[in-house]
């Protein structure tokens, strides 16, 4: 009896792995829907974009993007994690979307690490402290000194809440030991426009949208998030380097598949990426849009995930940042 057990199991298991390999021999034939869990226009929306264009040419069909805001990010996630687990479904992972919100939000319903089969990484985006000219500061330890003389009293801007600017200003606050004034805006563009105008004095934001006005002297950039200098601004320093050590924050960009989908699948969209990110253009384009293009193995950015979401889950917990 326990004999023809196991042979069933083999049996089944063996026609279970024969059918993965079929269907992933057969994989695609016919067109893919690429989640955005975003409206048009942003920086998520933008990667998206760059990497359907060559995903369609090396899998040989169309990778439709589809945008599905609301929630901020919450539905289009949802959506997608519940989506068939058959490599025709994906979604464009983000920190914001994968790190941030799952904890963020008491009722969002989403677990990362369980939901999603981790595909790849795209590329990784480093933030800008910025500052309006009038601010008495010239580096990293400078603004911590200021802000300490002046306790609550320096408006700190930020994207709106749960962003990756939104939570790099809460951590710079937390590992800096400095109390700011913290002022989330709906949109980035407005964020900008009042610190120019010298209404906040302070602000974490991705490079592109302040890049004219840092070279016109409009604003000053004390240093980027990321552990090195930018290739946008080769000449500002990190934070690390000017006056706050092991400050680190990046965003990451990547691909994910719902739970379920075969590796086989989730090999053959990897490698593709691969193929994408090398390609010069692809990485002029992430550049423009103010990232580094990265591809990895679909362990290393499962990695990266499972990371993103503890690091930015034990923040919100410790300053009590839930969102109801």
């Amino acid at each position: 009896m326990k004999k023809t057990v196991v042979a069933i199991a083999a049996a089944v298991v063996a026609w279970v792995g024969a059918a993965m390999l079929a269907q992933a021999q057969d994989y695609p034939s016919r067109n893919i829907t690429l989640v955005v869990p975003f409206p048009p226009g942003g920086g998520n929306d933008a990667m998206a974009r760059i990497m359907a264009d060559r995903l369609s040419a090396g899998l040989g069909r169309t990778v439709i993007v589809e945008n599905r805001g609301g929630g901020g990010g919450i539905i289009g996630t949802r959506s997608a994690a519940k989506a068939a687990p058959d490599g025709y479904t994906l979604m464009l992972g983000h920190t914001g979307s994968i790190g941030i919100n799952p904890t963020l939000y008491t009722n969002s319903g989403i677990d990362p690490r369980n939901d999603f089969t981790p595909i790849g990484l795209i590329a990784k985006m480093t933030l800008v402290l910025l500052t309006h000219p009038s601010v008495k500061a010239n580096s990293v330890a400078e603004l911590i000194a200021l802000a300490k003389q002046q306790p609550g009293k320096i408006n700190l801007g930020s994207s709106s809440r749960g962003t990756g600017s939104h939570m790099c200003a809460e951590m710079f606050m937390a590992e800096a030991g400095v109390n700011m004034n913290l002022i989330p805006y709906k949109g980035t563009a407005q964020l900008v426009t009042d610190l120019v105008g010298g209404h906040v004095q302070v602000s974490f934001g991705v490079i592109p949208p302040a890049y004219g006005n840092i070279k016109a002297g409009k604003l000053r950039a004390l240093a980027v998030t990321g552990p090195k200098r930018s290739g946008l601004l080769p000449d500002v320093p990190t934070a690390a380097e000017t006056g706050l050590p092991g400050f680190d924050v990046v965003l990451n960009y990547g691909l994910l598949a719902p739970a379920g989908t075969p590796k086989p699948i989730v090999d053959r969209i990897n490698k593709a990426m691969q193929v994408a990110i090398a390609n010069p253009d692809v990485q002029k384009r992430i550049s423009a849009d103010g990232a580094e293009a990265f591809s990895s193995t679909p362990e290393d950015y499962a990695a990266i995930v499972d990371r993103d979401a503890t690091r930015w889950s034990a923040l919100i917990r410790k300053l009590k940042l839930k969102v109801e």
